[in-house]
């Protein structure tokens, strides 16, 4: 695995472009360009020292009006684009996770299935049928048996039995979602309300949710939540609102900080956290256990998401 400090890449969503930063200074070394609307969300592999970077469309989640079909393949070592995988016939990639088996498991919206590439061959060797074109995120629990999809407008979220690649059913949540979190034993799944700042604890053994966070200081609904890589925090992005939510994985406690214009995805360091604001262009530092902004500075038009490597 490469040094932690050997390289930072972000997508530039706004400018339709991939950037390489260096790790210290936050100054943009490369930009790779020429790609179509539009660059998002991200999968760094920082043991094969692989990048993956979807081609949505041109439009958003649910106003999409031509999707696209390729999933970009980075060499992050070489800080080039080395492959472009055709997912067709699914259409409209969105967010990715590579499963412990391997495979990289990424959902298709507009085909309402979670698609299946092998990275040595580079192509899509398999579809899982999600219950849903409105599948936005996913997620995958840690001891692999379990994907999830957040299907946003549908107020559900999908279980497949990952190991069978089968859907085995939905659960309703109150309100609309936009993203999901898992917490480490799998126990809990981490809903995202779309309408209002709260956040759904799901209860993945009863199937339904077992209780509703109210996200403090927080004035409108959020975005994305992610837990960090010791799972010490989840860290729950609002766009609306421009904060990130600092909670603790018992959610007794969460600090709410401003950072730029509508933040989005989020990358851990260490006791550090940044934050992707597509609004500005700014990229926000979180010192975590100052529970404070240290720090901002500019990658390209504006960022959705970033990772180390």
């Amino acid at each position: 695995m490469a040094n932690a400090e050997h390289g930072m890449i972000a997508v530039d969503k706004m400018g339709t472009k991939i950037l390489f930063l260096n790790p210290k200074t936050y100054a943009t070394e490369t930009v790779l360009d020429g790609f179509a609307k539009t660059v998002h969300e991200l999968l760094v592999v920082p043991e094969t020292g692989m990048a993956y970077v979807p081609i949505f469309g041109d439009g958003i989640h649910g106003r999409n009006p031509n999707p696209r079909h390729d999933l970009c393949v980075f060499d992050l070592r070489k800080r080039a684009l080395v492959a472009t995988i055709d997912l067709r016939p699914y259409i409209a990639p969105h967010t990715l996770k590579l499963g412990p088996d391997g495979f990289i498991y990424i959902t298709c919206e507009n085909s309402a299935v979670v698609a299946v590439v092998d990275r040595k061959s580079n192509k899509v060797v398999d579809a899982i049928e999600s219950g849903s074109t409105n599948g936005h995120r996913l997620i995958i629990a840690h001891d692999g048996q379990r994907l999830y999809t957040e299907n946003e407008e549908d107020a559900t979220v999908s279980v497949i039995d990952l190991p069978k690649r089968k859907l085995l059913g939905k659960i309703k949540t109150p309100r609309p979602l936009a993203g999901i979190a898992i917490a480490p034993d799998g126990r809990t799944v981490v809903a995202v309300d779309d309408a209002e700042p709260t956040l759904f604890l799901i209860d993945t053994e009863a199937g339904h949710v077992r209780e509703e966070i109210v996200l403090k200081d927080v004035p409108k609904a959020a975005q994305i939540a992610r837990y960090a890589p010791d799972n010490s925090m989840l860290g729950v992005t609002s766009l609306n609102s421009d904060t990130v939510s600092l909670i603790d994985p018992s959610f007794q406690e969460q600090t709410a900080i401003k950072v730029g214009s509508q933040p989005m995805d989020m990358a851990f360091r260490g006791d550090e956290l940044f934050v992707a604001c597509q609004g500005d262009g700014s990229v926000h530092v979180i010192d975590i256990p100052g529970k404070r902004a240290k720090a901002s500075f500019q990658a390209g038009k504006g960022c959705e998401s970033l990772g180390f490597f």
